[in-house]
């Protein structure tokens, strides 16, 4: 189990990023935090993962911890076989290369991570924040980079695993929303409040995995589409100069304007 508690954080003079959060995470009822950019969704990650310390506040977890990070180190000389075992040995536990079977990985295993593609290096980090049997699993973005077939085979794997182990979620994806008996919460703020269920929200299943959001497909131009995927913070399939979307119909408006600021066009939007 996953418990904050009063947990206050803050950078140099700014204003408060974390408030006073208090949170609990535990086995079969995953959570899932939403929050604008720079609400500090990834700071109270850290914090619940161990990676950094609040100014004040506790945190008690288990002694097993599996956590990605929004930006993970994939510039790395080491092999991703070697970067598993390593991480397994630190943390005690048996590594899972099996993982990057089920996730569909595609690059060289005994080349370093840098010449990893960003869809095959976020791979890596899942298949080791994942494995292991982690009593916590906090993940931040985890769809990002990943193409469709993974993303889907990552909404099993976390079903799974969150039946056993205490699961924390960020998602711009709108993938999260079809966790089955998730509960979703805000940070707004610096507290986190329950989100009020929306029409698509999986609490209301039996345990099954539910239908997705409305979604909008969007099919952009731009010089390189998978820096573009990566800074929108989205999975897609990338042709050529081309970058292939499929995102919830909400976010759809938003996602348009940020890709536009970043000097892409626009060449079809319309219903998935």
């Amino acid at each position: 189990m996953l418990r904050v508690e009063g947990v206050r954080q803050r950078y140099r003079h700014g204003p408060p990023v974390l408030a006073g959060v208090d949170l609990a995470c535990d086995p079969g009822v995953p959570v899932v935090l939403a929050g604008e950019n720079g609400s500090g969704k990834s700071t109270l990650l850290r914090i619940a993962a161990g990676a950094a310390r609040p100014a004040s506040g506790s945190v008690r977890r288990p002694a097993v911890v599996g956590y990605l990070p929004d930006r993970f180190p994939a510039r790395l000389r080491m092999p991703a076989e070697v970067y598993l075992r390593h991480l397994a040995a630190i943390r005690g536990v048996p590594a899972a290369p099996e993982l990057l079977d089920r996730l569909g990985f595609s690059g060289p295993r005994r080349e370093p991570m840098a010449r990893l593609s960003k869809g095959n290096a976020q791979k890596v980090g899942l298949a080791q924040a994942l494995g292991g049997d982690p009593g916590l699993v906090v993940l931040d973005e985890p769809w990002a980079g990943l193409d469709a077939e993974a993303a889907e085979t990552l909404l099993a794997l976390l079903v799974t695993v969150s039946e056993r182990a205490s699961l924390l979620v960020t998602d711009h994806t709108g993938r999260a929303a079809r966790i089955a008996g998730a509960r979703h919460v805000r940070l707004a703020e610096g507290l986190v409040r329950e989100d009020p269920p929306g029409p698509a929200d999986s609490r209301a299943g039996a345990g099954a995995v539910t239908a997705p959001l409305p979604a909008t497909a969007i099919v952009l131009r731009c010089g390189d589409p998978e820096a573009v995927a990566q800074r929108l913070g989205v999975a897609g399939r990338c042709t050529g100069d081309r970058l292939h979307l499929q995102v919830p119909a909400a976010r759809a408006d938003a996602l348009l304007l940020d890709a536009l600021r970043l000097g892409c066009s626009v060449e079809m939007v319309g219903p998935a």
